[in-house]
């Protein structure tokens, strides 16, 4: 009986059920909502507050979100609250890593740091400097 019950679990279809995965530690800190913070409940206030602050990436294709969110989580990996266009080119090899297909990333970089900045992820403080927020 083990057995017929394992392969049912492992052959059922469900109508309409699309399986995915999600890689949590490949989110971005800036798109992480807590609900529980040091065994205690936030407050459904602040939950709300912190899922409108990222609410506009759901407004990007999924390839673009993609790409918005390894440009995002690369810059984290600078360790720095401000950093430069020279800074965020560091990271070409990394990215290029994660997508192989594209040869033009440094064009990419710039895309995706004007996609953050629109998004008010990022500030341009000008002469190619940026500020996360």
């Amino acid at each position: 009986m083990r057995g017929e019950a394992q392969r049912a679990l492992t052959t059922a279809r469900r109508a309409g059920y699309v399986g995915c995965y999600f890689v949590l530690d490949r989110i971005p800190p800036d798109a992480r909502i807590p609900i529980v913070e040091n065994a205690r409940p936030i407050s459904s206030s602040q939950v709300r507050k912190a899922y409108n602050k990222i609410r506009s990436l759901e407004e990007l294709n999924v390839e673009k979100r993609g790409w918005t969110l390894d440009v995002l989580n690369a810059i984290h990996s600078l360790k720095k609250k401000e950093f430069s266009l020279l800074d965020a080119y560091t990271l070409e090899p990394e990215l290029f890593k994660l997508h192989p297909a594209n040869r033009h990333v440094r064009p990419k970089i710039r895309q995706q740091l004007q996609v953050l900045r629109d998004l008010g992820l990022l500030e341009f403080l000008g002469s190619g400097c940026y500020r996360l927020r």
